[in-house]
Formats: C-alpha cells, sequence, structure tokens
C-alpha cells in the first residue's frame, strides 16, 4: 500500500491506504458556501461515488438519468422482479447515461466529460442509492470506471478513450455499491449479488478474467440476504503472506491476490448488505457485520481455513454502522453509525471509549486529516472533531445539498462532493 505521507494522489476510496487517513494533510477546520471556499464546481447526474484525484485533475463518476413520470415509475417497477411492496422503497430511471468527469484540482474548471456508455430500461435500485455510487481507481495512466452489473470500463487518463469495457451481469436488489482495488495489475472485484456470489480479478490492462472464485455457502431464505456491498482491502500478515480480504454477507474471506485461492474464512453471522470497508492494525482486521444487527469485529488475520472458533478476539454490537466505514488512528477505532451518533473503541478490547450525538443520517466514511476527524451528514452538515479520548466537536460546517460520498484531503485543501456541486476548501 501507498504511504499515506509520501502521498501526492488519492487513488482510491477512502484514499492512498484505503482507510481515509491524511496525516500530513492539513485542511480547514471551518468552512462553507461563503468561507475557505476555493471553488465551487456543479456537477450533473446523480452520484453517490466519492472523487478521486493524480497529477492535478479530479475525477468522478456520474449517471444522468432519463427520469420517468409516476405512471411510468409504476410501469417500469412491475416489469422487475420486486414485490409490489417494495416500490416505495425504489427508484427506476427510463434510461442512464454512464459518464466520467474531470476537473482541474486548482482551479475547480471543468476538463472533460467522456461519456462511457447508455443503458436502457436499467435495473431498479433503492431510493436513497445512485447508479454511480462505486468510487473509481486510478491506476497508472488509467482510470477504472466500475457502475456494478451496468459496466466496468477502463479509461486513458489523457485522451479519455475506453480502452477496455466488461459487462459482468449481477442482480444487485438495490444496486451496485462496491468499489473496485487494483493491486499489481489486477483488478480485484467483489461481485455479491442476490443471484450469485462471487470475487473476481480482472486483467487491468485488458479486463481479460484472471480468476473468479464463488462465496462460501450461505444460510439464507433468499438471495436479498446473501447480497453485499464491500470494497476489498489488501493485507500483509506477520508471516510475510499477502491477501485479499473481502468482506460479504455471513463471511469474510481471505484469498491469495495472484489465484484467487481462499487462505481463510471466519463467518460473523447473519448480517447483510455489508457496506463499510475493513480497516487492520498489525495482525486484526475490523469488519463491521452490516445489516440486520450491525456488529464491529475484530479478528486476527494469521489462520488458515475456518477461524471463527480460532481468531475471533472480540465483538462490539452497539452503535456499529451499517454503511459509514470505521476509522482507525493512533490507537483508537472512530466511527459514526446510520442515525448520527460517533462512537470510540479501544481497538485492543472493544471497548467504548467516548459516544457523541453529531445528529442527522449517514453514509459517507470519515477522514482524519490535520489532526481532526471529519464526518459528513445527508443533511450537508460537516462535523469537525478532535482525537483522543476526550475528543470533542470543535466545529459544524454546513454546505447546500446531501453529502453520501467520502471526502480527500490533498494539498492542504478539503475536496468534498455533495448530490449537487464539487468543492474545494482550503
Amino acid at each position: 500500500m501507498i504511504s499515506a505521507r509520501a502521498a501526492d494522489s488519492w487513488p482510491q476510496f477512502r484514499g492512498p491506504t484505503g482507510d481515509g487517513i491524511a496525516a500530513d494533510q492539513s485542511p480547514p477546520i471551518t468552512f462553507g458556501e461563503d468561507e475557505h471556499l476555493a471553488w465551487k464546481t456543479p456537477l450533473p447526474g446523480k452520484a453517490w461515488s466519492s472523487p478521486v484525484i493524480a497529477d492535478g485533475v479530479v475525477w468522478l463518476t456520474t449517471a444522468v438519468e432519463r427520469v420517468p413520470t409516476e405512471a411510468e415509475r409504476e410501469a417500469l417497477l412491475r416489469n422487475t422482479k420486486n414485490d409490489a411492496k417494495k416500490f416505495k422503497s425504489l427508484a427506476i430511471a427510463k434510461a442512464i447515461e454512464l459518464k466520467l468527469l474531470s476537473v482541474d484540482l486548482e482551479s475547480g474548471a471543468p476538463l472533460q466529460t467522456i461519456d462511457l456508455t447508455t443503458v436502457e430500461t436499467p435495473d431498479a435500485i433503492h431510493a436513497t442509492n445512485s447508479y454511480a455510487s462505486p468510487t473509481p481507481f486510478v491506476e497508472g495512466e488509467h482510470v477504472i470506471c466500475h457502475f456494478g452489473t451496468f459496466g466496468t470500463f477502463c479509461v486513458d487518463r489523457r485522451s479519455g478513450s475506453i480502452l477496455w469495457q466488461r459487462t459482468l451481469p449481477l442482480e444487485h436488489g438495490v444496486g451496485p455499491g462496491s468499489s473496485p482495488l487494483v493491486h499489481d495489475g489486477r483488478l480485484i472485484l467483489i461481485q455479491d449479488g442476490m443471484d450469485r456470489q462471487y470475487v473476481t480479478a480482472l486483467d487491468a490492462s485488458t479486463g481479460k478474467t484472471l480468476w473468479t472464485t464463488d462465496r462460501p455457502p450461505m444460510e439464507a431464505p433468499t438471495g436479498d440476504q446473501k447480497k453485499a456491498y464491500c470494497t476489498p482491502i489488501v493485507v500483509t500478515d506477520s508471516n510475510g503472506r499477502e491477501q485479499v480480504l473481502c468482506m460479504g454477507s455471513q463471511w469474510m474471506v481471505s484469498y491469495n491476490a495472484e489465484t484467487g485461492e481462499e487462505f481463510w474464512r471466519l463467518y460473523h453471522g447473519k448480517g447483510f448488505s455489508v457496506v463499510p470497508r475493513p480497516v487492520l492494525l498489525g495482525d486484526v482486521v475490523f469488519l463491521a457485520t452490516g445489516f440486520g444487527k450491525p456488529e464491529l469485529w475484530a479478528a486476527k488475520i494469521d489462520g488458515t481455513g475456518d477461524v471463527t472458533e480460532t481468531h475471533v478476539v472480540w465483538t462490539q454490537p452497539k452503535g456499529i454502522p451499517s454503511k459509514s466505514s470505521p476509522l482507525l488512528h493512533d490507537g483508537l477505532i472512530y466511527l459514526v453509525d446510520d442515525n448520527g451518533v460517533a462512537s470510540c473503541f479501544d481497538p485492543e478490547t472493544g471497548d467504548l471509549v467516548w459516544k457523541k450525538r453529531l445528529g442527522g443520517k449517514f453514509s459517507a466514511s470519515p477522514l482524519f486529516a490535520g489532526g481532526h476527524l471529519y464526518f459528513g451528514n445527508h443533511e450537508g452538515d460537516v462535523f469537525v472533531l478532535t482525537t483522543g479520548e476526550d475528543a470533542e466537536v470543535v466545529q459544524t460546517n454546513h454546505l447546500q445539498g446531501q453529502i453520501m460520498a467520502s471526502p480527500a484531503a490533498i494539498d492542504n485543501a478539503l475536496i468534498l462532493r455533495t448530490d449537487k456541486a464539487l468543492y474545494r476548501f482550503e
């Protein structure tokens, strides 16, 4: 993994190390629509994907929807496999235009709008999701854009041309969510749908499938409780064994990135629709178990086979998010649950250190930068906290829009996406 201290890019979901840590950055603590604002750039379409940054350019995906009338929406939903009882919680478009956008990091000027594909009559998604929720990955001269079942694209950063594209059909149930990971030339994708659950690796330069490994068997009455939306992480245990950890419904599984061979598996119960990306401390991984009854688990990563009875360090059943990822810094774990209660836990014991009500609904993952924690909610509030056992809220900032994407810190600036615009604060 890239050192956060050496980072001059923000290449993936949650930054250089994939964990929301930007220790060397010093973005502002106080900011708003008219305070410490370097620029604000309106964005087309609707997307919850987070911005990625390289060589002075911010890259974002989006989906421009052809919105149906209410009558058309009802007709489209009736043509899906969804139960009519679920229609109120679903959204659907007549068609979606998937695009990759680039914005100048210094000025905020739009640079390119790259048309990737148009999908006619796409599947329904959850009303709180978007058709472009997975965050892209910058790899060398390329940007990998993943939209789940709607397509995967490799784009040349210089020319804007599409070098290859693949479609890996999957029944997401409520839309795509898993972001891609590129490691040693392999594009790792978690494909946990209602119809099938597997992990696959593609050649990042060609899109050719290198390996595909099915998930362990699950005990669930329907595919709805088998689906998941997590993003993989690469770890190396104390024995020098490199692993790709892929959290899913009921199971956390470790794979060999070269071959897809399974190293170990851990059964975490009936949790499903898992979103939070795990974090690592030494030989211990910290994972949230998803919807149902979210819990935070700590497990050792140096095992082989089924490690359920041997490698669990502790479990914490209270105050755990089903969407936002945990953040681990300086010997403490920070997180915020779906309903706006932030908590801090001791990673050695799982004991609660403190709990604070921030307010609002949360999906975006937190950021650590410049000695502070940044938490953004659906209502457009960004809470800035100090760290440690006596942490406190030092500032509450407000933006015009909904925050679903996770922020980036680079150039001692905060890059933040709402449902309407992209901001730079410095």
